[in-house]
């Protein structure tokens, strides 16, 4: 038994296909199906039933692939200890971000953090909170930036900061020049909401707990920039975080509303397994993030997103 073959375990376990696993791991698809026969032989069972279109695990392979996961994530720390032993700023840090924060915060984030440590690049995973915790409590990502709260075993956060939401409506809507709207008054409008999954949905619905009713009239979607063309469009209103109304994302047809006090926000925190080898990089993120903030939202009723 060998590391690489655990690798080839662990790939086809995850992509359900040698071709796309033998891809993954750089070697061909005979190679990579001869070394899991052998692996399969010497353990005296079959990993993977293999169909004309595809592969599904067997409950024999499901714990051989849990238990091969848990030792490359063992062997990786080994690395990373070396690594962290010579220079913790030194090598790559794996870095998740939740779909609502990454398009605002990585343009910044990404050059502050060279600029302080030009030997650490970002490898980013966009993707949402749920999946994230896995990709972390698995060893595929460092660290991730999501929003609070955020608290698997074996986790620690930091505080980053904390975010206002605004509303935003068409340029031609009546609530346009209005000073501030209250969360219940939403359910009266038919309101954009991202699909279920996002954390920033969840949010939005517990600062609006009105959108919760039956028959409000809300049409879903998948982003945040989908979110601001709709609404540019005329096709409803919807609640945007302040980092998504900063100048650089302008546009003339869309002008945000502030809401009422207290203004709904949320709390974003950078979350990292409690035995990463590596604090120093993780401080590095930290400062990098704070260093990059905007200035406090100053009042903008009439001033379009």
């Amino acid at each position: 038994m060998t590391l690489n073959e655990l690798r080839y375990v662990v790939a086809v376990g995850q992509e359900l296909s040698f071709g796309r696993a033998a891809a993954r791991c750089h070697v061909s698809q005979p190679a990579l199906s001869v070394a899991i026969q052998k692996l399969e032989e010497e353990l005296g069972g079959a990993l993977f039933e293999r169909g004309k279109s595809e592969v599904s695990v067997t409950p024999f392979g499901r714990r051989i692939l849990e238990q091969a996961q848990r030792v490359l994530e063992e062997v990786e720390r080994i690395r990373e200890i070396a690594r962290a032993g010579k220079d913790p700023l030194v090598g790559t840090l794996k870095l998740g971000v939740i779909y609502t924060i990454a398009p605002y915060l990585l343009p910044d984030l990404i050059p502050a953090l060279h600029a302080a440590a030009p030997k650490m690049p970002l490898e980013i995973e966009e993707n949402l909170t749920e999946v994230l915790e896995g990709a972390l409590m698995g060893g595929r990502i460092d660290a991730a930036i999501v929003a609070l709260p955020f608290a698997p075993p074996g986790v620690n956060t930091v505080f980053l900061y904390e975010e206002p939401f605004q509303v935003v409506v068409p340029s031609e809507h009546r609530w346009a020049k209005r000073k501030a709207v209250q969360p219940d008054e939403l359910a009266g409008e038919r309101t954009i909401l991202l699909n279920v999954g996002h954390c920033f949905r969840d949010q939005v619905l517990d600062a609006c707990p009105e959108l919760n009713r039956a028959g409000v009239p809300t049409t879903r979607t998948k982003s945040l920039e989908t979110v601001r063309n709709m609404v540019a469009s005329g096709l409803g209103i919807s609640v945007l975080p302040r980092d998504a109304l900063t100048p650089k994302y302008h546009s003339r047809l869309v002008v945000p509303v502030p809401f009422a006090r207290p203004v709904p926000t949320r709390r974003v925190a950078l979350a990292y397994r409690k035995s990463f080898p590596r604090p120093q990089a993780i401080d590095a993120i930290r400062t990098a993030v704070a260093g990059c903030r905007p200035a406090p939202a100053r009042a903008t009723r009439g001033r379009p997103a």
